[in-house]
């Protein structure tokens, strides 16, 4: 096709400049640096001069008056950050004055107030709505009912929060409700906060939707090409989004650091297009979730037990005295070294959770002289996802690693320790998370989750009275 904007903004047959379709499929929703693309500048500039790009500056100001001086208040058009402490003026040499940039998103490239960014602004694109669903299992009543729930607030463009327990089949629950918004012709982003979580969708929704264009989008993450349909992206990703899609699932909504940036609460908004339903699901929703679902009168689906109906594994407390001294030392404290010999033997795939990067990375070494092959991950760790994979396939014994596993991973038969239960880490979300990993293969459904301690702390138990208050509301709906 070829297209030119007219004087009311509408496009018209041109026969001038050929859209490239690799060009209209990358940038249709997106929001870009326009100097930063991949791919070449003249072309760009040519899309510009065509009006097919919409140029707007990265960092926009304006100026307050007040009784003793003028004051610029910037905002940042990608993140939308307006805190103004994480903006930093410098005499910039590119435009020869006084610019400003925005701290918060630099990890994704720096932002200043002459970088421009594009947004497309020539014609949309026309989505398929024939697509398969390859998923041959089978519901339980509970999970029956909450998928059919959030097709319906879907199909009524309705927030929607869906809370289920650990291993409770969160997933497989949202097979319907995307295969419906697909079918319909409509855009799907599944966004969490955690870079595991989208490698451990992204295969199983690869295998489901196998007729579907699906992009992963992470950091580091390779590039892909065509229209993705569907796309599963951690939720910095989306600052890179504007009125993109139809449908924005939030999966894991309650992680760090989604629940403490308000940025990344706004990149979602920002993400999807007038009126697009919200997903949140999550297995222990914050009281902010709950207040706000209430008040906005979202629909809301609750599975309290787990897809192949066997309790929640509850944790242990097993005191470990001076830990911290003991490792530092050049020795594993005899309850852990023991626990970790014990897993070894019945050949058992274990996750140890350490409070810091420091204490874990002085223990790993520690870990090697018991067996050669345990490993140790943490969130920049460039190996993560291969290390996780070897877990996963029965490649090394064990993994030592920080509160980045806690959620989004799922190894068969896995047994879990946590070093320094009562640090300030260990929320009693994560906890209960962390313990969520033990148990989920309906042919290991038992398991053991300990936390090791220097004290109980209040989190350590509401972790486990939350767990126990489940398990008691599981067997009641199975009961009924």
């Amino acid at each position: 096709m070829y297209y030119k904007l007219n004087k009311t903004n509408q496009f018209r047959s041109y026969r001038g400049l050929i859209i490239e379709a690799q060009i209209q499929d990358f940038f249709i929703g997106r929001i870009w640096t326009r100097t930063n693309t991949p791919f070449p500048q003249e072309k760009i500039d040519a899309y510009i001069r065509y009006g097919y790009f919409r140029l707007l500056k990265a960092i926009s100001n304006k100026t307050t008056n007040s009784i003793l001086f003028k004051r610029k208040q910037y905002r940042c058009n990608r993140c939308q950050n307006d805190n103004q402490q994480e903006f930093i003026e410098f005499n910039c040499a590119r435009c020869e004055s006084i610019c400003a940039y925005c701290r918060h998103c630099i990890s994704m490239g720096r932002m200043s107030s002459c970088t421009e960014l594009i947004r497309w602004n020539g014609p949309a694109k026309r989505l398929k709505k024939q697509h398969v669903l390859a998923w041959e299992g089978q519901f339980t009543d509970l999970q029956e009912k909450a998928s059919k729930e959030l097709v319906e607030s879907i199909k009524k463009k309705k927030d929607h929060l869906l809370v289920a327990v650990c291993g409770a089949g969160k997933t497989e629950i949202l097979f319907p409700g995307v295969h419906y918004a697909l079918n319909k012709g409509l855009r799907v982003c599944i966004a969490t906060p955690r870079t595991d979580v989208v490698l451990e969708l992204f295969p199983r929704f690869q295998k489901v939707f196998p007729q579907t264009t699906i992009h992963a989008l992470y950091g580091g993450a390779p590039n892909k090409t065509g229209f993705a349909e569907l796309i599963l992206a951690t939720t910095h990703q989306l600052y890179r989004f504007e009125e993109a899609f139809d449908v924005v699932i939030v999966d894991e909504a309650d992680a760090f650091p989604y629940t403490f940036d308000e940025s990344l609460q706004k990149a979602v908004m920002k993400a999807r297009k007038v009126n697009a339903p919200i997903v949140l699901v999550t297995a222990t929703p914050s009281a902010q979730i709950l207040l706000r679902t209430k008040k906005e009168s979202w629909g809301v689906s609750f599975i309290p037990r787990r897809y192949h109906g066997k309790p929640l594994p509850v944790p242990r407390f097993e005191a470990l005295w001076n830990y911290g001294k003991w490792i530092e030392k050049g020795r594993i404290p005899t309850k852990l070294r023991e626990w970790t010999e014990k897993r070894i033997e019945k050949n058992e795939p274990f996750l140890i959770f350490f409070p810091t990067i420091r204490l874990m990375e002085i223990a790993a070494p520690l870990f090697e002289e018991i067996h050669p092959q345990i490993l140790s991950v943490h969130a920049e760790d460039p190996y993560r996802k291969e290390k996780v994979m070897k877990l996963r396939n029965e490649g090394i014994p064990g993994l030592l690693t920080t509160t980045i596993l806690e959620r989004g991973v799922t190894i068969k038969n896995v047994q879990v320790a946590v070093v320094g239960a009562e640090s300030k880490i260990f929320t009693s979300s994560a906890l209960i998370q962390i313990s969520g990993r033990v148990g989920r293969n309906i042919h290991f459904a038992d398991g053991d989750i300990v936390y090791f301690h220097h004290g109980i702390t209040v989190e350590m138990d509401m972790a486990k009275k939350e767990i126990m208050r489940l398990n008691q509301m599981g067997f009641g709906e199975a009961c009924k």
